[in-house]
């Protein structure tokens, strides 16, 4: 029987001249905020535990993904906060032994450790700096799975730092055959995508776009005999470092997230990798952003204590800051109205519907002022927390409130905030639910606060208000959608 191909080889693409225009304004600005950021935070031992947490993760993660092997979520944690160490790895936690996964651990890392090195050196991508990368992310893998001409699977010796010399097309489930670039053009292909990439630099194709075309393009031509996605988004990870973001993490939240984005860039469509990529880009900025200034204060000196809250009280008298803080307020004003208005709609819908039905029903919309803003308080810390960054109710806060009762009183909140330890014009906006229950004569009863969303809102004084206005209104309308379906299964 012949093998179908469901996705035929074709040779190297470059962007197309739209996505090289791409700019997505939020990101950029979020991006550019960053930079002014780290340069405060440059020597400091917050950031570097923060790098260092951040490539431990992506060492572990990136063999997870490809099924190198399996790690519990506790210890995965475990590991990323205290340093990948044997020690720390119970029996039963791992599906393979101990010995042979850190060793693993440790390549992965190593490697993007030199990357940073790569990045700092300024040096051009080249065939052979692939090649290196190869070499040293699978420096412990001594064979590889392969079919032999009879059909059986068998263990061949693994090739590393070298093209491929025979095909690696792999077939699916279904029995269908996924063509990668055949061993004979593997060369003249990775030449012209080193070639497309410096281009691609050369015209100032925003990071994103360029690191999600050269991972996808990379794994098109998948020039090794194995561990290409391994290699794929060390190669992502390089472009976001030299643009001084953050290594590419792809963990195994997002997995099957990333697996349609590569299946759909395979169709043509590059947008949803790109839109991965940023969005996974925009949550390693809001998490530094978010560095714990206690964390700040153990790992620092005293006099760069004193000297970093001078610098805060004398930025508050600046007119830069004034403007900043202005436009920032004036933004967050703007998406309240409109949070208000789509909560005021929810609510005359379910009048409508609901009032016939109970006359003890009862629903309202109400929004926060200079007197009852400091109210959810609790609530935004700890959603905060849930999603990983710091929440600043002190620079601003406020909210808008969907109140339905009927047996029970529900509250659906969407709350605005500063982000980060230090007000730099970022702000945020998270929703959470809340059910409560008042018996005559007792204290009442609170269930939540549930979230209704997995990432926070965030959106910077640089962006500009229509743009951000439909970032907001799609991101509430999902967050409403959610708390609509939590009450209504309480009923």
């Amino acid at each position: 029987m012949n093998t179908q191909t469901a996705s035929t080889w074709q040779p190297l693409e470059d962007l197309s001249d739209e996505l090289k225009m791409r700019h997505q304004e939020d990101l950029a600005s979020l991006a550019e905020i960053w930079k002014e950021q780290s340069q405060r935070l440059r020597d400091s031992d917050a950031l570097r535990v923060f790098n260092e947490k951040l490539c431990r993760e992506w060492a572990i993660e990136t063999g997870v993904i490809e099924g190198l092997y399996s790690i519990d979520r506790g210890i995965t944690q475990l590991l990323i906060e205290k340093g990948i160490e044997a020690s720390l790895i119970p029996h039963g936690s791992t599906d393979r032994p101990v010995s042979d996964i850190v060793p693993i651990l440790e390549a992965q890392k190593d490697t993007l450790d030199g990357i940073f090195d790569f990045v700092a050196q300024r040096r051009p991508l080249s065939t052979s700096y692939i090649k290196e990368l190869h070499q040293s992310l699978t420096r412990h893998q001594q064979a590889v799975d392969a079919v032999n001409s009879l059909g059986y699977k068998v263990k061949v010796p693994f090739i590393r730092g070298d093209w491929k010399t025979q095909p690696n097309s792999p077939t699916r489930q279904n029995g269908s055959l996924h063509e990668y670039c055949p061993p004979e053009h593997v060369a003249a292909e990775m030449d012209r995508l080193v070639a497309l990439h410096r281009d691609h630099v050369d015209k100032d194709v925003e990071p994103e776009v360029d690191a999600a075309w050269l991972h996808h393009r990379f794994t098109q031509i998948h020039p090794f005999q194995d561990g290409n996605g391994r290699v794929a988004r060390a190669l992502a990870s390089l472009v976001f470092l030299r643009a001084g973001w953050f290594p590419l993490v792809i963990n195994r939240d997002v997995r099957d997230e990333y697996i349609r984005a590569l299946e759909t860039a395979d169709r043509g469509d590059l947008d949803p990798l790109i839109e991965l990529f940023s969005k996974l880009q925009q949550n390693a900025f809001v998490r530094a952003l978010s560095l714990s200034e206690d964390a700040l204060k153990q790992m620092e000196p005293l006099e760069w204590v004193i000297a970093t809250a001078s610098a805060k009280i004398r930025s508050r008298k600046y007119a830069e800051y004034q403007a900043m803080q202005a436009t920032a307020f004036q933004h967050v004003s703007k998406l309240e109205t409109q949070a208000e208005q789509q909560l005021r709609e929810v609510c005359d819908r379910l009048g409508s519907k609901l009032g016939e039905i109970d006359r003890d029903y009862n629903c309202s919309v109400h929004r926060s002022n200079k007197d009852n803003s400091f109210w959810f308080k609790k609530q935004i810390v700890e959603i905060a927390q849930r999603l990983g960054y710091y929440a600043d109710t002190r620079s601003y806060r406020g909210w808008v409130r969907l109140r339905i009762r009927e047996e029970r009183q529900t509250d659906m909140v969407v709350t605005f905030h500063s982000l980060g330890t230090q007000f730099l014009g970022v702000m945020a906006a998270s929703a959470f639910l809340e059910h409560r229950d008042v018996a005559e004569g007792e204290e009442a009863t609170v269930e939540g606060p549930y979230p209704l969303c997995n990432e926070v809102f965030q959106f910077s004084y640089r962006e500009s208000l229509p743009r951000l206005s439909d970032r907001f209104q799609k991101w509430l309308g999902q967050a409403i959608l959610v708390g609509m379906e939590l009450w209504q299964r309480q009923l």
